[in-house]
């Protein structure tokens, strides 16, 4: 017998290792070819975007009395102020072609405390109209100068109470801003008759009643 392989075997050998090489060169290829996101000038690709439909903007009206009435505490000075605004007129009454009263009440403490004396001398109520394209025109200032000297005693327990009734206002007005100053004398020592001047502001903010 013939040790010499045949020829038909020879060729059945050497597509076998021709089979072989191919597939290790697309292997080789694949594991080091570079990704196409890599290539150069290659754009990510991103996930398309859902346009969102802007929702309408609602501008609510501010109204500091809509519960009935509004505690602020003011601070001037060595001077803090507690006062508490109300209304007898409940608020969907308070429409633009009516009278709106608007009370409210305030009283004092010192830090420090030398027992010396608080007064109030003069309190202004300024009122802004807002309507919906802007200022609007406003009634006159009101004001309560102190009839006696030096001024209304409001250091706790002693307190102030007012009442400023606003007149009619423009029928388009949506609601009015109230600014408030309170002057105050803060006595230098429990028996001087010499006082510091002190200034609280303050605002408040009320809705006015569309008509009924």
């Amino acid at each position: 017998m013939s040790n010499h392989p045949s020829p038909v075997r020879n060729r059945h050998v050497r597509h076998a290792l021709q089979a072989a090489t191919a597939a290790a060169l697309v292997l080789g290829l694949s594991a080091c070819g570079t990704p196409p996101w890599e290539e150069p000038g290659a754009q990510p690709t991103s996930s398309p975007r859902v346009s969102k439909t802007p929702r309408p903007t609602v501008s609510a009206i501010t109204n500091e009395l809509a519960s009935g009435s509004a505690k602020h505490t003011l601070t001037a000075g060595s001077a803090t102020l507690t006062v508490d605004y109300w209304s007898t007129l409940s608020m969907d009454a308070w429409t633009a072609d009516v009278n709106k009263p608007v009370s409210f009440s305030l009283s004092g403490v010192l830090n420090p405390d030398d027992l010396q004396a608080l007064y109030l001398s003069r309190v202004t109520l300024t009122t802004t109209v807002h309507g919906p394209k802007g200022q609007l025109e406003s009634p006159a200032p009101f004001t309560d100068q102190s009839t006696v000297a030096p001024g209304y005693l409001i250091k706790a327990p002693y307190s102030y109470s007012q009442t400023f009734v606003l007149p009619e206002v423009d029928s388009a007005a949506t609601g009015v801003t109230l600014t408030i100053t309170y002057e105050l004398l803060v006595q230098a020592t429990p028996t001087s008759a010499e006082y510091a001047k002190q200034t609280a502001v303050d605002t408040l903010t009320i809705a006015i009643a569309p008509p009924a």
